[in-house]
């Protein structure tokens, strides 16, 4: 796939005013949104996604639309998983519902900033290393097990190493004082819980993008299609919080269908990795026959079929736990 330079100029700088349009017209006043202007955007942004996969398409053959796809439905339910991350921290440090977006938003463009970095890393280390695919799938399935057995077990975002180090290092208000990260108090600057917040965020971001990018360079090596993908998936992340937020902690199997999804491309990474083989302990060096290539049309409905799974499971089992709890309720 040939990306220009102004290709690749033209996309990032559209991104930005993406999300400088979304701050100066939605964030910029703290308000929570409604669920319609929740829905309507997060509709446009899903909308933008699926027409910008048909255009690669188009352009450049559905090998490569296939893979966009593929990588989107995958980081947008990792992003998913990221979302509900979000919503624990926001719960431990009490952001009232008015300044979530400006959170939300902050969280998201570092989401982006660090992504845009394990990219540009992962694409240097697969052009000239091929071994990097045994790191890379090793380092999937490790992931997918961490997803199930961490399944419950959330941890405190408030005491994270870089949130402990703020408290101490910073003078830190007790209270928020609207959506300023920084207040003066008796001629002292102080800091404010919103800057802990974003801090907890910033973290957090920093672990995902150890998930996401591995994964999505499973799917494809075209490093355009991966930040495009990561991109879109971030864009409209925002508006879903408000949108889904009750429906986040319904989806009780999102960790194990997303373990599914990362050790299936774990695999498929592995696999690639024997097929394309340059290690001299293994096989003297030379790719392994019989290892194969997963086409990127099996990837696609794989994933796609996992979550749709783990979504209905998950209603599923929460609509009968609420059906057990009624006799109780009216006892």
């Amino acid at each position: 796939m040939h990306v220009t330079p102004l290709v690749w100029i033209i996309t990032i700088a559209v991104t930005i005013v993406f999300f400088v349009y979304e701050f100066f017209a939605h964030v910029r006043k703290p308000h929570e949104p409604s669920v319609g202007e929740s829905a309507r955007w997060s509709a446009f942004y899903i909308g933008l996604a699926l027409l910008f996969g048909v255009g690669i398409g188009l352009v450049s053959g559905w090998t490569y639309g296939g893979e966009y796809f593929a990588g989107y439905l995958t980081e947008k339910a990792l992003s998913i998983d990221n979302l509900f991350v979000f919503l624990i921290v926001m719960t431990g440090f009490a952001v009232p519902k008015a300044y979530q977006q400006k959170v939300l938003l902050i969280g998201i463009v570092i989401a982006l900033i660090m992504r845009g970095v394990f990219i540009a890393l992962g694409a240097a280390l697969i052009e000239n290393y091929a071994w990097i695919f045994y790191i890379f799938g090793a380092l999937l399935l490790v992931l997918a097990w961490r997803q199930v057995a961490s399944h419950g077990k959330e941890p405190d975002p408030t005491r994270n190493l870089f949130v402990r180090a703020a408290r101490r290092i910073l003078p830190i208000t007790d209270d928020y004082h609207g959506d300023r990260l920084s207040t003066r108090i008796d001629g002292k600057r102080f800091f404010t819980p919103m800057l802990l917040t974003i801090v907890a965020i910033g973290f957090i971001d920093l672990v995902f993008a150890f998930d996401s990018i591995p994964a999505i360079y499973g799917l494809t090596s075209e490093a355009y299609i991966v930040f495009t993908a990561n991109a879109f998936a971030l864009m409209g992340l925002r508006q879903l919080f408000f949108l889904v937020g009750g429906l986040l902690e319904r989806l009780v199997y999102l960790a194990q269908g997303l373990a599914v999804i990362l050790a299936f491309i774990g695999v498929k990474l592995l696999l690639h990795a024997l097929h394309v083989n340059e290690v001299p302990f293994i096989n003297g060096g030379q790719g392994v026959a019989w290892a194969p290539e997963i086409p990127i049309w099996f990837s696609l409905l794989f994933i796609g079929a996992t979550i749709a799974i783990a979504t209905v499971a998950s209603l599923a089992k929460t609509r009968r736990d609420a059906r057990r709890e009624e006799p109780s309720s009216h006892a």
